[in-house]
């Protein structure tokens, strides 16, 4: 998809009778399909290394509540722009894991809830430990999903419909659902339409 519209907004920037904001339309349709094309090309290569993967390695004791913090302030433009009231509540929890992979799975699910909750929605984030298990729920008041989307959730590449796959790749839920798998953990999801979504990451402490 994104390489039609590059294709496309290029060939029709060739019509030199188009007015200078059609021009300047068209070329920032260029630019935001090349990210989108980027990521991509990023996230495929690193869903498939992912399925490589086995083990975890570069591992280190880090505070996860601060983590999942500081991917919610770098993903701050795109919930503020919306008008997205955010509430946290992230103790200090001691996690060993691999920083970069975690860093990926947070913000895919962050980025993934900011995606679909509507204008002035709202977004909770919490963390905390029982029996042994660290569970992280991020709640949103978006459109939620059938089940019959839920079924195809993880897979990759499945994007539900058209409306759905404006802007996403269908690439981060199923890279989330990999690194819980690496971690010995697991990613659940309950969900109906109208009604938002809960998704729920437990991992062994």
């Amino acid at each position: 998809t994104p390489i039609s519209s590059i294709n496309g907004f290029a060939e029709l920037l060739l019509d030199k009778t188009l007015s200078v904001e059609e021009r300047e339309e068209y070329l920032k349709i260029i630019i935001e399909e090349t990210i989108r094309l980027s990521k991509l090309a990023t996230n495929t290569i690193l869903l498939s290394r992912l399925s490589s993967q086995q083990i975890v390695t570069d591992t280190e004791d880090y505070d996860l509540g601060e983590q999942i913090r500081q991917c919610s302030i770098l993903l701050s433009k795109v919930w503020l722009e919306k008008e997205i009231e955010i509430t946290c509540a992230l103790p200090s929890v001691t996690f060993k894991g691999n920083r970069e992979l975690m860093q990926h799975l947070w913000i895919n699910l962050i980025s993934n809830a900011v995606e679909h909750t509507p204008q002035n929605g709202e977004i909770a984030i919490s963390l905390h430990e029982e029996d042994g298990e660290i569970i992280m729920n991020i709640a949103d008041t978006g459109e939620g999903m059938s089940e019959e989307t839920l079924k195809h959730l993880f897979d990759p590449y499945f994007q539900a419909d058209a409306s759905r796959s404006s802007k996403g790749l269908g690439l981060g839920l199923s890279i989330a659902k990999r690194i819980t798998e690496l971690c010995n953990g697991s990613i659940t999801v309950e969900s109906a339409v109208g009604k938002g979504s809960l998704f729920t990451v437990k991992l062994p402490k």
